[in-house]
């Protein structure tokens, strides 16, 4: 006999992120509104919700999935950036160019 949960499970049935910052006292994963999506976790890491970025993780809980998803993160704020000529700080140029593996702003190069 299963026993109910106390959390519905509606309110687990999507994707949460958790960003891992680097403090003074040492990295720890941020607290969290239950109610961030992905573009306003994009949104809250452009305006500077966030100060020293090292990892982005998400997870499904009732999809029974987690994984990285600081490149996936990475990328998003890159094109946000390009698109709408926005300034970073260089902690987060120093994440996205790190998880990117290239300077912002530099193009990929095309092979024929």
């Amino acid at each position: 006999m299963s026993i109910p949960s106390i959390v519905p499970n509606d309110r687990l049935d999507k994707d949460f992120y958790l960003v891992l910052e680097d403090f003074r006292t040492g990295p720890s994963f941020r607290e969290t509104d239950e109610g961030i999506t992905y573009m306003k976790l994009i949104d809250d890491l452009l305006t500077g919700q966030y100060e020293n970025v090292l990892r982005v993780v998400a997870f499904n809980p009732i999809e029974g999935w987690s994984r990285g998803a600081s490149e996936d993160v990475a990328n998003a704020l890159e094109t946000h950036i390009a698109a709408e000529g926005r300034e970073v700080s260089e902690a987060m140029r120093g994440f996205i160019e790190g998880q990117t593996g290239r300077r912002i702003g530099q193009q990929l190069a095309l092979f024929r």
